[in-house]
């Protein structure tokens, strides 16, 4: 499994990394979003977004960071309400005025054989 997520990109004079920072800071409920879909197995949300390093540019239009995020258990049958506080190395791509933001590979497990 390997998520993937878009945000469009407003025009501006500011520099590259400071739109990105911006953009990240306006649509962080839509990345708690992106994030949970790692951990819908688990029962638990991504909440409270934030960049968490620097944004390291490979290239003019792609590169990578780390998002910071607190990962929220919570079922009221079994009484679990857990929260701890982990990170996500995120890949992007720049074009068309869009962010295109890519999580890690994760792969599934296939089904055990009989």
């Amino acid at each position: 499994m390997q998520e993937t997520w878009t945000l469009e990109l407003s025009k501006s004079e500011k520099p590259l990394s400071d739109q990105v920072k911006d953009l990240l800071v306006e649509n962080e409920k839509d990345l708690g979003i992106f994030l949970s879909y790692y951990f819908k197995k688990e029962g638990a949300l991504a909440e409270k977004v934030n960049l968490g390093s620097v944004i390291n540019f490979e290239d003019q239009t792609s590169g990578d960071f780390n998002l910071e995020f607190d990962l929220v258990h919570f079922n009221a049958c079994l009484a679990i309400n857990e929260q701890k506080r982990d990170t996500m190395k995120i890949t992007f791509e720049i074009e068309d005025e869009k962010l295109n933001l890519k999580g890690p590979y994760w792969p599934e497990r296939e089904m055990d054989e009989i």
